[in-house]
């Protein structure tokens, strides 16, 4: 019965899109005389629901949770739970194809290389879609699912909650209204990993868990034999899986610099590590990008900027003013905008700005409030018809660009052996300075011993490969046999 109920929904909604409602309004229902329409409430499916989708997924639950979706039913058992009445699949085509014509929207929280597949297939579907950040694995992932969300107009949400923050709000109108003055140069650090990183390859361990589907875990990446430091959760660290600290948080933290500084695509990359693995990602990195000078739409001149990335426990210089004993890392993080007239400093998600000289950060409101969760503006977004949408915190139309400069940041990282300032068109998506002769060599193991009483490392390293085709494959992958993506909207 409830099938039936969600399909008449769906077809309902469908029909009230025509005349510009995607949801009937509870009022027409006759909400006002205590009935609450089934129309008023979304169906959602959640894709990768053991950690940070069950979070996303309890805060929005209003809605109607009508499908649950992981590889992994152990971990996601409690989840299962607390959602007794929705539909379980551990793959993710599998319930697209079963529950498809009932679901409205979907939220994707799983491993970073699965995201774009599961986020472009729902939105060609027509669903609303909101993806866990980062948004994707690639540059190139990026860029899609931004152009996707644009071709089938539905509302969008990359899961950096900080964006729905007062905290970000206040940095852009201030910096807007000129109040720290021009901006060259800002510092950004997170605290991150908190999971293992600079590990060589485990060997398999062969013995799969029952309720582990390893080939859906694996999904587009290589196949590899299962071990148990991958998942759940350590996948972050591994670079076929995650993206890293700097994946992991930089959404997070860069946000408000990409925000208020009105950053597009940078010109120039550069970046260095601890001992860099092929298989995952440095115990600590710093990358510097930078951004060309940009036209302002606000008070302030936007010249040259120079943004420094750092992660691993390596904090940036102490600005010169900063308080004697205060901690600069603030909930795991924090961003330093060095201005012409005052320097600015906010937490990871933009939270607790505050100004080097004791002002207060007032300017005029411009940037509308976020009055609910994250989670639940996009809920609101997604009832709203395409024609008169309000935009979420972090749509993909922003969440794509801001992306696409993230993980490009960990292809710098990751070429770092080139020894040299990386340029990027961002347009095209690609390095112009490596040439089709540069080489590069990745270290597979440290092979470390004591030998006589004296630390040595005898390393493995791959043979020569190049540089050119594999920085390619960084910005657009090429996924596993039975597994692909739609094509790049025009």
């Amino acid at each position: 019965m409830a099938k039936k109920s969600s399909r008449r929904n769906f077809i309902r909604n469908t029909a009230m899109a025509g005349m510009g409602l995607t949801i009937v309004p509870g009022l027409v229902m006759g909400k006002k005389f205590g009935y609450t329409a089934p129309s008023d409430k979304l169906n959602i499916a959640g894709i990768g629901i053991g950690g940070m989708g069950f979070a996303n997924l309890k805060n929005m639950e209003s809605e109607n949770i009508v499908g649950l979706c992981d590889v992994d039913w152990k971990y996601s058992a409690r989840v299962f739970d607390h959602f007794p009445n929705a539909k379980k699949y551990k793959d993710y085509r599998r319930m697209y194809d079963e529950l498809g014509k009932s679901i409205d929207a979907v939220v994707v929280a799983t491993a970073d290389h699965a995201h774009a597949m599961i986020a472009a297939d729902a939105i060609t579907l027509g669903k609303h879609t909101y993806v866990q950040k980062p948004l994707t694995h690639s540059v190139y992932e990026s860029r899609l699912l931004n152009k996707l969300a644009a071709k089938y107009n539905v509302a969008t949400s990359m899961g950096n909650q900080g964006s729905s923050g007062e905290g970000v709000r206040q940095i852009c109108e201030y910096i807007w209204n000129g109040g720290i003055g021009v901006v060259k140069r800002v510092d950004c650090f997170t605290d991150r990993p908190i999971w293992p990183q600079g590990l060589s390859r485990p060997e398999g361990n062969g013995t799969v868990p029952a309720d582990l589907d390893w080939d859906l875990f694996i999904g587009p990446a290589a196949m590899r034999p299962y071990n148990p430091l991958y998942t759940p959760w350590n996948w972050r660290g591994w670079w076929d899986f995650g993206t890293g600290a700097l994946g992991d948080m930089a959404c997070h933290i860069l946000h408000p610099v990409f925000k208020a500084l009105e950053l597009g695509h940078p010109t120039k990359v550069q970046g260095s590590s601890t001992m860099l693995l092929t298989e995952c990602a440095p115990n600590a990195e710093m990358v510097r990008y930078v951004f060309p000078q940009r036209k302002s739409s606000h008070k302030v001149k936007l010249p040259e900027v120079e943004v420094f990335w750092y992660d691993g426990g390596i904090k940036p210089v102490r600005p010169e003013g900063m308080p004697t004993g205060k901690d600069l890392n603030d909930n795991g993080g924090a961003c330093i905008f060095y201005g012409s007239k005052d320097t600015l400093i906010c937490g990871c998600y933009g939270m607790n700005p505050w100004l080097i000289s004791g002002k207060s950060l007032d300017a005029p409101k411009t940037l509308r409030r976020v009055t609910t969760s994250h989670e639940m503006d996009w809920v609101r977004a997604c009832k709203e018809s395409a024609a008169n949408r309000v935009p979420t915190a972090s749509p993909f139309s922003e969440a794509g660009p801001l992306n696409e400069m993230v993980v490009m940041g960990v292809l710098a990282v990751r070429l770092q052996e080139l020894n040299r300032e990386l340029l990027w068109d961002g347009e095209n998506m690609q390095f112009t300075n490596i040439s089709d002769d540069d080489k590069i060599q990745i270290i597979i193991k440290d092979g470390f011993k004591i030998h006589d009483g004296h630390p040595t490392f005898d390393k493995s390293k791959t043979d020569p490969i190049s540089a050119k085709q594999f920085a390619q494959e960084l910005i657009k992958h090429t996924y596993r046999s039975g597994w692909t993506l739609p094509e790049m909207p025009r």
